[in-house]
């Protein structure tokens, strides 16, 4: 698993020469553009370890005054390296960057006490036994960079420290933070960072975010080689083509689209190093990010002045003048109200219940992922709780609700219009891209393009009188206006009769009549079916354009042509 050891401590401590010692690397330039608040890491320094694996070094600046940098350069480091002198002992800064590293999550590590061959054996073993009061849980080991006594030690704790660090699983997607971007002559723009999450090898789509530029990565390099794939954990170099440096900045994201939310809020569960004031600098990733923080309890959102890119897990690290606290991002895209209820879920590390707190009407799964809640595999066991008609999840009590609500409109529909009980689809559900894939879950029967409760049919009720009424009073007209549309529909759906023109009706038998009149006919002309028919030149020119909605004619100019589809 690759790994990333990041060192901490003041220059004048021996952290520089340390490092060269370690990695081999010139640091003359590293140092310089530290304390010129330039750089934050040396980027491709591998430390290589006894049993021959190789760990990505990033040395951070140690002063006092570049403390904000330290956080950007510590920020998806695995291990930490903490340099103190033995003759100095522990700085104000060490402390808070003791603390820095633990809000971060990194709680594995080595503290190395430096020139230890400049002070005696007594000092030293002050300065041996001060160190491990001070970090309990490091081992910790004397080293003299100028002599080379203790590096090998060195090495082995750092293996060691390896050997039981873990890379918690992110949500899924590419997530590289920029921590340096610069223009290389015949290459273009190369950007550095620590690889949080996923691989990038080249050809692969990239976004940058939040500015949102597109781009594929050209080459890929770690620790100076061209490599086909970069893994988590690893220093990476990308060439992205097409992108000036000038619209790049330290902060921005390199992502694989579609795993990872855009934010201006975060909710946060807190931990305090002292009271957090309601204005504060939120450091994420490479980022800092003035805030306003709003809290209740132990949970906090914080509305930031600028976007972000985050995920639920994320370690986020709040400071004013000095470092007042940090918090673990649970929601990275959360609505304005806070709501501990549903923090307190998000905290948990069960899939369903996150799901479940976080689904009630239709989502996609693409879009639950890329809320960056939870990795590919937590996310499919989450949405195994849910119900799912095509590409949509939903709450089962969502779709028991939407069930009642349409069969109780149908229902009422029935006793308001017994005589067409049916309503179209399109008025009992929302115009919603999960429609059509839910409407088979609501048991309900489909005529056509309306939808009924099962078993429903039409029924006269009250209106059995004026049917008959009706029906007979066709017995004794070729023509007859009907008043009421919706008993004509029902008795043209019962066989009775034929609707004509604008409230007209004709008997069935006398639609029929014409049909078989329409064969004999050549040319079709409205005096001929007239007197074929021997009706009223009123009711055939009714029939006739009846005839024509329905397809069995066509008109040309002031003649009629059967479709040949009903040719005999």
């Amino acid at each position: 698993m690759p790994l990333t050891v990041g060192t901490a401590g003041h220059i004048d401590h021996g952290k520089t020469w340390l490092v060269r010692a370690l990695t081999g690397v010139d640091t003359d330039r590293l140092r310089e553009e530290q304390e010129r608040g330039i750089s934050i890491a040396l980027g491709y320094a591998p430390l290589e370890l006894p049993d021959g694996r190789r760990l990505s070094l990033i040395d951070v600046p140690g002063h006092e005054r570049f403390v904000r940098t330290m956080v950007a350069g510590a920020t998806g480091i695995d291990l930490f390296l903490l340099v103190i002198d033995a003759a100095e002992g522990a700085r104000p800064q060490t402390h808070e960057h003791l603390a820095i590293l633990r809000l971060l999550g990194v709680g594995r590590g080595v503290v190395a006490v430096t020139k230890a061959d400049a002070v005696d054996e007594e000092t030293l073993e002050l300065a041996l036994a001060h160190a491990r009061e001070l970090v309990p849980e490091a081992e910790v080991v004397a080293v003299s960079a100028r002599t080379g006594a203790g590096l090998d030690e060195l090495r082995a704790a750092l293996a060691r420290a390896a050997d039981a660090a873990e890379r918690p699983e992110g949500a899924g997607g590419t997530r590289l933070y920029i921590d340096r971007a610069f223009t290389l002559t015949g290459i273009g723009t190369v950007v550095t960072g620590t690889l949080w999450a996923g691989s990038i090898g080249p050809g692969d789509e990239l976004w940058v975010e939040p500015s949102g530029l597109r781009t594929r990565a050209r080459s890929v390099h770690v620790h100076d080689v061209d490599v086909l794939r970069a893994e988590a954990g690893q220093r990476v170099a990308v060439n992205l083509p097409g992108i000036e440096r000038s619209r790049l900045r330290r902060g921005d994201v390199l992502v694989e689209p579609g795993f990872y939310p855009v934010t201006w809020r975060l909710d946060v569960a807190l931990e305090e190093l002292e009271p957090v004031p309601a204005a504060v600098t939120v450091h994420i990733g490479t980022s800092d990010v003035p805030a306003r923080v709003v809290r209740n309890g132990r949970y906090a959102q914080l509305r930031l002045r600028g976007a972000v890119l985050a995920a639920r897990g994320d370690r986020v690290v709040l400071r004013t003048e000095t470092t007042v606290g940090g918090g673990i991002v649970l929601d990275p895209s959360p609505p304005r109200r806070l709501d501990p209820e549903r923090l307190a879920v998000l905290e948990q590390s069960d899939p369903e219940a996150i799901v479940r707190a976080l689904v009630r009407e239709p989502v996609t799964g693409a879009s639950l992922q890329a809320r960056g809640l939870l990795a590919p595999a937590d996310l499919a066991r989450g949405l195994a709780s849910l119900q799912q008609a095509g590409d949509w999840f939903f709450a089962p009590e969502w779709l028991d609700k939407l069930r009642a609500s349409v069969r109780e409109r149908l229902a009422r529909r029935g006793e308001e219009s017994p005589l067409d009980p049916g309503l179209p689809l399109a008025e009992l559900l929302p115009a919603e891209p999960w429609a059509p894939s839910v409407a088979p879950l609501l048991q309900l029967e489909r005529r056509g393009a309306k939808a009924y409760l099962p078993g429903a049919a039409p029924k006269l009720g009250d209106k059995q009188a004026a049917a008959e009424r009706l029906e007979a009073e066709l017995e004794g007209n070729d023509l007859v206006r009907v008043e009421d549309a919706e008993l004509a529909a029902y008795l043209e759906t019962q066989g009775s009769l034929k609707r004509v023109g604008d409230g007209f009706a004709i008997s069935a038998e006398l639609y029929e009549r014409g049909r078989a009149a329409l064969q004999t006919l050549q040319p079709i002309t409205l005096a001929a079916f007239r007197d074929a028919l021997g009706i009223s030149r009123r009711t055939a020119q009714l029939l006739l354009e009846r005839y024509d909605a329905d397809g069995l004619t066509r008109r040309v100019g002031d003649e009629r042509r059967l479709r040949a589809a009903h040719r005999r």
